[in-house]
């Protein structure tokens, strides 16, 4: 009986933390690899700053905070508060085509 419990209660916890920990590192991962240079981003020391150069090689970025220029840790950006006008623009016409042919 008490290893029913055991078993069940592992269960659980996989359930409650473990899986929903791993499909946030792979979102965060995603969104890292789709970062591109004129997004803005926030670090995780919450600086805010727009992207200037993407090293894949070195696993950096170059942020520009208001013309001062600082390389960060690819893993320092926390999240994506603004996607580049280009892929703005590029979405909108997406959602139009689709409005436009319903």
């Amino acid at each position: 009986m008490s290893l029913v419990f055991i078993v069940v209660l592992f269960a659980l916890m996989y359930f409650m933390m473990i899986r929903p920990q791993k499909k946030q590192q792979q979102k965060h991962a995603e969104t890292l690899r789709q970062l591109k240079k004129g997004d803005h981003v926030v670090t995780i020391g919450r600086l805010h700053g727009v992207v200037d150069d993407i090293n894949q090689d070195k696993k950096t970025v170059s942020l520009d905070c208001d013309g001062i220029f600082l390389t960060f840790d690819l893993n320092a950006i926390a999240s994506v508060s603004q996607q580049s006008p280009a892929e703005v623009s590029s979405e909108n016409e997406e959602n139009d085509k689709e409005t436009e042919s319903k």
